[in-house]
């Protein structure tokens, strides 16, 4: 009896029933007959053979004798990419030996053997070929691009097939190859056995013992233009149709980078046809410039900007190069020289970077005597070390005369800054504290992204994340902070799933079942939630997941009683969820009862101090793990009451409440921020009907400003200088309306000292490679070690190093990076990255869990630009509770040529 069925294992037989089936090849191609000799210990038999992979495709019966023991398998095409053959010899009772009491040496018997061979691809395989009229090229020209596809098997044309091209520059292949284009190697990946063989015969002739299996599983058997569009991807073009003869035609433009392009074309014909195929092209000109201007420094940055002047013909040459950079003062002599032929040489001019300035502008450019000439454009970001920032600010209704005094602090530096003062009409458009903060945020986890893009109200960069969610996604369908995560989170899961639903913006279908599934599999205790915190926090996490899914129309009802209904004890972010889902579902039990009761003690646990909305509970209700605190319960709490209209009277005061919470003109956490913004602008929605119109004015000594709301219906910002001494700021609005007013004070104050409040760090540098001891030099290369301590457990914590301008951090495993200089990188402690940030800017590592006590950890980085460079401070900080955090100056950081 012979049974056959998809498993991934099968039964064992024993070691002496094994044989050995060997094939002539190893590999065959589609229409080949494949040999195989089995060495059998019988005179005659008879085969069973069969032919498996995930079950059986086909079964032969073969007479073998011992002069010919050869089995013939004729080899199909969907055998590809691999095939396990399966003999099975059966031999009859011999008449020549009699069985005796003791012994039945003629009894019947079997054996078995198994090989793998490998089957050629030829029937799903397509030959694509991509020709241009010539390899080199100008930039910007245009190059004609011929593809031709054939199949593999008969070298027939391909009618009513399609392609994929893209045209990219080899240079970002050197740093990481793209292995997606090679379709077919990835559709004929091979294929594991996953059959289970399992046969009587043994208990029909009375044996007992089962052994190990003969073969391992697998089986064996053995115009003149400024150059500046610089972009890697030339084009990408999704679907192409083929011809009815197989060819296509495309023209791709080059755009301005002296490099090699790789066209490549992915083609595809039906299900089952696959192939790849690719060109080279090359750009360039006689004469070349290449830039090597730092991508990122900060004002006041000194440093060099160098260029490579590169000579391609055969003849020496007379150059000329000039620089002009926009948003500098500064004039930059021409330089002069000579290249012999196919020379290069590298010239220099110094850069001063100064203060307020965001973007350089560079246009630089050669000439040669006998007319050659190249000119390149580069764009180069710049960013604060000593950044302008928010140290105050108020938002009132302008509904009387405001007054307010202002003074400048006294470690300000001098001419940064002032009093900013906007009116708004709605409450809507009146939060710039935070626009300001989100837009200059720099981390890149999940949840941040995300209440980024609701917070500057970017539905682009929310659609952009929503593309590429699934990548965050684990196999439970929960979503993780980073991609490289191991799991994913019950807390973020639903922050997505509310956040989505709240600003009214889309989550595909296809993730959003994904994230929905994830958090009901939770709920039915299928997954076990592992943060540390979930044991005792178990009910407060179902709630979180129950009011998301609420949202969505899917009854909580049965989960409910999975539950310890006690409010009194639950911090106020439980009782939120818990009204939000009662306001939702108004059929579970005991509804009425349980939402009186609720009303109750959220308006006990209201505590106004002043105009500052908190909450008697407030304390208790920081939880970091649920990415819960006063901020986010009060913006929530906004969110949840808002169409209520036994809470319509207190709207104004709660608006009041949560908006005198910012701190420098914001809320504490990116989640409250998000919550903060969605709440303002639904309650400008509702309540915020009446115009604008007059006039308001503004003064600061003898500096005064006007906003005529006829002219500015949007209203406007004015900056004001800081005063000498301590002045008073006079807002008043003459006019219907009551415009919003936020008064802001800017300062640029540097860190002077070590600051710690819950972590510590110290920053050691050690030379790797250093040119001149005790200097750094242009390609030394050194090992950054922060030696760090938090004074607390706690979740999510980022470590913030900033690098010098131009610098490269190694470790990133692209291609030219150096493994070596990396081997002796130490990480001491009992805390692990999640997700290591290796930037043009930091190096950022994010820890998913920090307990009380020490760890160190380090990395490698090279010098690349000589100069002299601002560097902000170190910094290590909690992400859901940023008033934890450590911040060390760092001095500046000099490099020579």
């Amino acid at each position: 009896v012979w049974v056959a069925g998809k498993e991934s294992w099968w039964f064992d037989v024993s070691k002496d029933d094994r044989i050995d089936v060997l094939p002539e090849q190893k590999r065959y191609e589609p229409g080949d007959t494949a040999r195989f000799q089995v060495r059998m210990p019988f005179q005659e038999a008879t085969a069973l053979v069969s032919i498996e992979r995930e079950g059986v495709s086909d079964v032969y019966v073969q007479r073998l004798t011992n002069r010919s023991p050869l089995v013939e398998v004729p080899i199909k095409s969907n055998y590809a990419p691999n095939v396990f053959v399966s003999i099975l010899v059966l031999r009859g009772r011999t008449g020549e030996i009699q069985p005796t009491a003791m012994v039945d040496l003629g009894r019947p018997a079997y054996k078995l053997g198994i090989a793998e061979i490998k089957v050629g691809w030829k029937s799903h395989e397509l030959k694509v070929r991509v020709a241009t009229p010539r390899d080199v090229y100008q930039t910007r020209e245009k190059v004609p691009v011929e593809i031709h596809v054939r199949r593999a098997d008969n070298d027939q044309p391909v009618a009513g097939g399609e392609v994929a091209v893209a045209a990219v520059d080899e240079a970002l292949l050197e740093l990481l190859p793209n292995k997606s284009w090679n379709l077919l190697g990835a559709m004929m990946g091979q294929r594991p056995y996953s059959v289970r063989n399992s046969t009587s015969q043994m208990h029909v002739i009375g044996k007992r013992h089962f052994g190990l299996k003969a073969l391992s599983s697998g089986g064996g058997g053995g115009r003149e233009l400024s150059r500046e569009l610089f972009d890697t991807l030339l084009l990408w073009q999704g679907r192409m149709p083929l011809d009815p003869q197989g060819y296509g035609r495309i023209e791709i433009p080059l755009n301005d980078s002296l490099s090699s392009f790789r066209i490549v074309a992915v083609a595809n014909a039906g299900s089952g046809r696959f192939g790849t195929g690719f060109h080279t092209i090359r750009s360039t000109k006689d004469l070349m410039m290449i830039s090597g201007i730092p991508p990122t420094v900060r004002q006041t940055d000194r440093f060099s900007a160098s260029f490579t002047i590169r000579n391609n013909t055969e003849a020496p040459m007379s150059l000329e190069a000039e620089l002009s950079v926009a948003g500098l003062s500064m004039d930059f002599p021409p330089q002069k020289f000579s290249l012999n032929a196919n020379e290069a040489k590298i010239i220099q001019w110094d850069i001063s970077v100064p203060l307020d300035c965001e973007q350089l502008n560079y246009r630089a450019q050669v000439k040669a005597t006998t007319g050659q000439k190249d000119q390149i454009q580069i764009k180069q970001k710049v960013t604060p070390h000593i950044p302008v920032k928010p140290w105050q600010s108020t938002i009132t209704q302008l509904d009387r005369k405001l007054q307010t005094e202002v003074e400048y602090p006294t470690d300000g530096v001098r001419g940064r800054g002032g009093i900013q003062i906007q009116l708004r009409p709605k409450i809507a458009d009146g939060l710039p504290g935070v626009i300001d903060y989100m837009k200059k945020y720099p981390y890149s986890c999940l949840e941040q992204e995300l209440s980024r893009s609701v917070a500057l109200r970017e539905k682009n960069r929310w659609d952009f994340i929503m593309d590429r969610l699934s990548v965050y996604l684990d196999n439970n369908g929960l979503a993780k902070y980073f991609a490289s995560c191991n799991r994913g989170s019950v807390v973020l899961t639903a922050y997505i799933l509310s956040l989505g639903d709240e600003a009214g913006w889309v989550i595909p279908l296809s993730n959003k079942e994904r994230l929905v599934t994830g958090l009901r599999n939770f709920l039915d205790g299928k997954i076990t939630e592992t943060s540390i915190f979930s044991a005792r926090d178990l009910d407060l996490y179902k709630l979180v997941a129950m009011e998301s899914l609420s949202r969505y129309g899917i009854s909580v009802e049965n989960w409910v009683p999975t539950l310890t209904i006690n409010p009194n004890l639950w911090p106020t972010s439980a009782l939120i969820d818990w009204r939000d889902i009662l306001k939702r579902q108004p059929d579970l039990p005991n509804h009425d009862q349980l939402a009186a009761e609720l009303e109750k003690i959220i308006s006990a646990r209201m505590d106004f101090r002043g105009t500052i909305l908190g909450f008697s509970t407030e304390q208790a209700d920081f939880r970091w793990w649920l990415m819960a605190c006063g901020d986010v319960n009060a913006n929530r709490l906004i969110l949840s009451v808002l169409n209520s209209p036994s809470w319509r009277e207190d709207m104004p005061r709660l608006i009041r409440g949560t908006l005198s919470r910012q701190y420098f003109g914001r809320w504490l956490t990116t989640v409250a921020n998000a919550w903060g913004v969605l709440a303002m602008e639904k309650f400008s929605r509702l309540f915020e009907s009446q115009p604008v119109r007059g006039v308001s004015r503004g003064q600061l000594g003898s500096q005064t400003q006007e906003w005529d709301w006829t002219k500015e219906s949007q209203g406007g910002s004015r900056l004001f200088q800081w005063p000498e001494s301590k002045e008073s700021v006079e807002l008043e609005h003459q006019g219907s309306g009551k415009p919003w007013a936020i008064v802001t004070s800017l300062a640029a104050i540097p860190l002077k000292a070590p600051f710690s409040n819950g972590y510590k760090v110290k920053k050691i540098l050690a030379p790797l490679v250093q040119k001149n001891k005790g200097i750094w030099s242009r390609g030394d290369i050194l090992r950054v070690r922060l030696e760090c301590e938090a004074q607390t457990d706690m979740s999510w914590v980022v470590v913030n190093d900033p690098i010098p301008g131009g610098a490269t951090i190694l470790g990133t495993g692209l291609g030219p990076d150096s493994q070596i200089a990396i081997q002796e990188e130490k990480k001491e402690g009992w805390v692990f990255p999640a997700f290591e940030e290796r930037s043009q800017v930091a190096f950022r590592a994010y820890y998913e869990y920090v307990p009380k006590g020490s760890w160190v950890v380090e990395y490698t980085m090279r010098l690349n630009n000589p100069g002299q460079f601002h560097l902000p401070g170190t910094r290590i900080e909690a992400l859901y509770a940023p008033e934890m955090l450590g911040e060390i100056p760092n001095e500046t950081f000099t490099v020579a040529p």
